[in-house]
């Protein structure tokens, strides 16, 4: 059965990156606030990680791990790293040809992207400089996945997991340079965070190319080759294009939206930023655990053990995702002031992003649930299947979208700002496929609910929604008197009143409700 303990390594290691994540983006909101200069920036920093997700994380490695771990199986080493070659070579060849045209069209790419920023030549402008910058992130970041999947077949999540806090990490330090300047919500930096980006990339693809070189993988570029093994890699990763990168494409299209209502692009960004925490310590954990672990189980036959799996992964987000939706729901509002008010991040930025993050957070157990689907139809090479269902959510969510933004933007009553309603269409998009993905698994009799899975639902929902009671009250009492303060000690005594009130709400409500126990997440079980 899968184990608690590689969940916890990568879950670790990814928490580490996204609060470093969180202290960048503090320093950002600081010195861009909502103005042109963050959506401007946040639009170059999101194209190239939407083809990074994309052809990358997406649709290669969701074909490539399968077909790597079969030809290791089945072949041995010599011929794994044959194939591995030949897909970083293709890969590699594909992604220079991308870049390259992408830089040379950047004007049209934003225009497709942010429409609304036609109006405003001086916003256009920049997004279509800063985005040439960070273009080649692209490049480094698709071998960056490419190198992290080959690693992950090995079970060696802990290097793959820990290089992308370097880029955290150089990204701090080119706002800290940025600040010393005096450049603040000025186009230069701007600029500096930009380069900051690249450099990154370029570090992130050293650090785990020399991980992939101490396995004994022999890795060199070599002239695309276009034989069996490639076919089947093209077969299956072109709908992973769309399955793998659901999340994402939906992202881009509410980008595409919010361009055209000033300031939506940086306010969404942020609640993003908040709800990608759990999401991708639960959910691209499970996914980058889960993924190779499934296909060696199938490959053996020994279904068994996938469908445990499968379970425990399903246990382990459950976990984790109910009780986050409901607290993030409740918290939105003091989350987003003590994290991001100040500098140029107004009140009514926080009021702006606290909404966003409530409609994002109803999505939550979702996104992190495709995130334990997906990889039972990948492990099969079954890209098709997650293929439709996520065209379905895509149509939803655009749907969806343009609905709830023009209907809260002409509402003559009281409604949710305009970027509430993208955010909302995105939710509803993610329950949308990922219920989807469950009655496939389910019809095809590769996924069950087994009776250890049920008892624990039940204890997580009666713990969650005891622990979301209390909390009303708690979040209450500490707006009251902590979160209104104009001391920047007391509104973080009273987020940090609201975190810990709710993990030990939460733990002992576990402890009252059942016998759930906590203590597998650190125990390896084999």
């Amino acid at each position: 059965m899968i184990t608690y303990k590689p969940l916890v390594l990568v879950g670790g290691l990814t928490l580490i990156s996204r609060a470093a994540g969180f202290i960048r983006d503090i320093l950002i909101a600081s010195i861009f606030g909502s103005s042109y200069i963050a959506d401007a920036f946040f639009v170059a920093f999101r194209l190239p990680n939407l083809f990074r997700r994309l052809f990358g994380e997406g649709a290669f490695n969701n074909a490539f791990i399968p077909l790597f771990a079969s030809q290791l199986e089945r072949e041995g080493e010599l011929s794994a790293s044959s194939f591995a070659r030949d897909a970083m070579s293709g890969l590699s060849f594909i992604m220079l040809i991308t870049s390259a045209l992408s830089i040379i069209i950047m004007p049209i790419l934003i225009l497709i992207l942010a429409p609304g920023f036609a109006s405003e030549p001086e916003k256009f402008n920049l997004a279509v400089t800063l985005s040439r910058i960070t273009f080649p992130y692209l490049m480094c970041m698709s071998l960056v996945a490419f190198l992290s999947g080959i690693l992950n077949t090995y079970n060696l999540f802990w290097l793959s997991s820990a290089a992308p806090i370097s880029l955290n990490v150089i990204l701090i330090s080119s706002i800290i340079i940025s600040i010393a300047f005096g450049y603040t919500n000025q186009i230069e930096a701007s600029i500096i965070v930009a380069f900051g980006v690249t450099i990154a990339g370029v570090i992130q693809c050293a650090i785990l190319w020399y991980g992939v070189r101490k396995v004994g993988i022999k890795l060199f570029f070599c002239l695309p080759k276009y034989n069996d093994s490639i076919k089947a890699l093209i077969k299956l990763g072109i709908p992973g294009v769309i399955s793998g990168g659901i999340t994402q494409i939906n992202i881009v299209i509410g980008t595409m939206i919010a361009s055209l209502q000033i300031g939506a692009v940086s306010v969404l960004y942020y609640a993003d930023r908040l709800y990608q925490l759990p999401l991708g310590v639960v959910g691209v954990t499970i996914g980058i655990v889960l993924l190779p672990d499934l296909s060696r189980k199938i490959r053996a036959g020994n279904m068994a053990a996938a469908h445990e799996s499968l379970n425990r992964s399903l246990e382990f987000a459950l976990l984790l995702t109910v009780p986050a939706s409901i607290a993030l729901t409740i918290t939105a509002h003091p989350i987003i002031n003590v994290l991001f008010e100040r500098g140029s991040f107004t009140p009514a930025d926080t009021t702006a992003t606290a909404q966003a993050l409530i409609a994002f957070a109803l999505g939550l157990p979702a996104f992190v649930l495709i995130k334990v689907f997906q990889p039972a139809f990948f492990a099969r090479e079954d890209t098709i299947t997650p293929m439709w269902f996520s065209g379905i959510s895509i149509a939803a969510n655009i749907l969806g979208s343009l609905t709830l933004f023009y209907w809260f933007s002409s509402a003559e009553t009281w409604t949710p700002m305009p970027h509430v309603g993208i955010a909302l269409a995105t939710s509803i998009a993610g329950w949308i496929n990922m219920l989807l993905l469950c009655w496939k698994l389910a019809h095809k009799g590769d996924f069950f609910w087994d009776r250890k899975l049920i008892k624990n639902l039940l204890v997580i929902l009666y713990a969650s929604f005891f622990m979301g009671t209390l909390l009303i009250i708690i979040t209450s009492y500490v707006n009251e008197n902590y979160i209104s303060s104009e001391v920047l000690l007391h509104r973080i005594t009273g987020l940090f009143i609201l975190v810990i009130s709710g993990v030990l709400i939460f733990l002992i409500s576990i402890a009252i409700f059942g016998k759930f126990r906590l203590r597998r997440l650190l125990v390896s079980k084999h």
